[in-house]
């Protein structure tokens, strides 16, 4: 009966209170709401204002309720008289504001209770009892915003705190790693490594961890690939600035020496722990986590995970009808949702796709399986390899997502990179110079006499036609020659494309090259 009451008083105040529907509408659903009727009469309530952005007299309730077809002459006739009975009252709105986030907080729990017990007794056919931890943690995270927002003017104080405050991060022993990231890696951030198969992502990300572990840092290296022994083989390798094939050969009691001078020079402390591909998910992490602080007091500052496509997740169940863009969208929020709630930076790898494969240079429209990736991760860069490149020993690092800093300086620039003793160090200055510059004008090929700002100036000033200062014979991507092909699509295919690349922040074009790529693969695979 409380409920009925809360409820009904919630409908009242959704039809006569705008400054109220504005603030909870968002939060509430059809299916808090125990009565038939009172359900129905929300559902009208929350089309009318997402179709004419206003909240709906009586009167025209009624009507759209009497244009329903689902009703029969008694339903109808008992909601018109509800409908009837939602007059305004004086009310304290602030009260009524934490009763409502009550309702919807109780309502939303108990409907996670109840799916996550449909989810134990076996009624869901695509979500695993691993997915429950997640389900009751967004029910519990229910909670109305009760900020209104920055003002400009009045709130300037907190932004130059903003503006001076030193955000602690986990610097490189790059430079132009360091560039690019204003100094290190921040935590509550997910950061990927895109790289085509034996290029480099683990070699990367080994050193990375022997470089926090230098810097005193708690490293946790999770391995879904490679046994424990061989990251901490590759590890060694590193830190102890000796190949692979020589530590075979090192004796005893040497051994021994190096690894007292490394405890003695590492005040933190690195753990690895392998798991069966694709056996484990964020929850597990978590899981590691807790044993981890209970067992050893440890407690990471920064988590390397190898890597994210071979990740299960905790939403769906293995071998599940679901598409790869779900999936792998689905792991990185998990993975970045585990960096946000531990407070630490995340790094991981993906492949490129079968595309990238053949190219010496690629994008975001490369990353292999979905553009879910690049939409979740806040850095992600490539590590690109070409037979000219390893012969000198050198990678060529492109950014293709940084919310750190600006993607288009030093957009490029190259490593050295030893894999007999798995450690990347910068080449000579003039080298990285000579390369970082050219690339900062490469996608235009400026024809002679006139340089980037001209160009620019040119551009802004609505001067379309700068073909003729273009090198249009040099813009090609090798062994990726297109044809065109004229398909028709049904508007509402074209409609939902649209918004789903306008989501991603890529083109349509982009959505369906990948979904067509990821359609093909799948078929060659079986």
């Amino acid at each position: 009966m409380q409920n009925q009451t809360i409820e009904r008083t919630t409908l009242t105040n959704l039809l006569n209170n705008e400054e109220y529907s504005r603030k909870v509408l968002p939060f509430i659903k059809p299916e808090y709401f125990d009565v038939k009727e009172e359900r129905i009469i929300f559902d009208e309530i929350q089309k009318f204002v997402d179709k004419y952005n206003k909240i709906p007299t009586q009167t025209s309730l009624e009507i759209e309720v009497s244009t329903r077809k689902d009703l029969n002459d008694t339903e109808h006739k008992k909601i018109v008289e509800i409908i009837k009975t939602l007059n305004k009252e004086v009310i304290d709105f602030d009260w009524l504001v934490d009763t409502t986030e009550k309702f919807v907080k109780d309502k939303a729990i108990y409907n996670a209770i109840v799916e996550g017990v449909g989810i134990i007794d076996g009624k869901s056919k695509d979500k695993t009892p691993e997915a429950i931890p997640h389900i009751l943690t967004e029910a519990l995270a229910v909670s109305f915003d009760n900020s209104v927002g920055h003002d400009y003017l009045e709130d300037h104080e907190s932004r130059f705190d903003y503006y001076h405050h030193k955000e602690e991060r986990i610097p490189f022993d790059l430079e132009f790693f360091n560039k690019i990231t204003k100094g290190g890696l921040p935590p509550k951030t997910l950061n990927i490594a895109l790289a085509g198969t034996g290029v480099g992502k683990s070699l990367f990300m080994c050193h990375q961890a022997a470089n926090c572990l230098s810097q005193g840092k708690n490293v946790l290296y999770i391995s879904l690939e490679m046994a424990e022994e061989r990251i901490a083989e590759r590890i060694d390798a590193n830190m102890m600035n000796i190949s692979i094939p020589d530590l075979h050969d090192l004796p005893k009691k040497m051994f021994d020496d190096k690894i007292s001078k490394l405890q003695k020079k590492a005040k933190g402390k690195l753990i690895i722990k392998e798991y069966p591909t694709a056996s484990a998910h964020s929850g597990h992490f978590r899981g590691l986590l807790k044993e981890l602080a209970i067992k050893k007091s440890f407690k990471p500052d920064i988590i390397f995970i190898d890597y994210l496509n071979i990740c299960a997740s905790s939403r769906f169940r293995a071998g599940s009808n679901m598409n790869s863009y779900t999936i792998i969208k689905s792991i990185a929020e998990e993975l970045r949702g585990l960096a946000v709630e531990k407070d630490v930076p995340i790094w991981s790898a993906t492949q490129v796709n079968r595309s990238g494969f053949a190219n010496s240079d690629f994008g975001l429209e490369d990353t292999s399986e979905s553009f879910g990736l690049p939409a979740t991760c806040d850095f992600m860069m490539a590590l690109i390899s070409t037979e000219e490149l390893e012969e000198k020993g050198q990678l060529l690092v492109k950014q293709l997502k940084n919310r750190y800093n600006d993607t288009y300086t030093n957009r490029k620039f190259i490593l050295n990179v030893n894999r007999a003793k798995m450690k990347f160090s910068d080449p000579p200055k003039l080298e990285q110079v000579g390369l970082v510059e050219s690339n900062q004008k490469e996608d235009l090929k400026l024809g002679s006499g006139f340089d980037g700002k001209q160009f620019d100036e040119k551009f802004d000033a609505g001067e379309v036609d700068v073909t003729d200062n273009l090198d249009l014979a040099a813009l090609k991507r090798p062994n990726q020659s297109q044809r065109r092909v004229n398909v028709d699509f049904p508007v509402w295919m074209i409609e939902s494309l649209d918004k789903e690349a306008s989501r991603l922040g890529v083109t349509r074009q982009s959505i369906i090259k990948v979904w067509l790529a990821e359609r093909l693969e799948g078929v060659h695979n079986r």
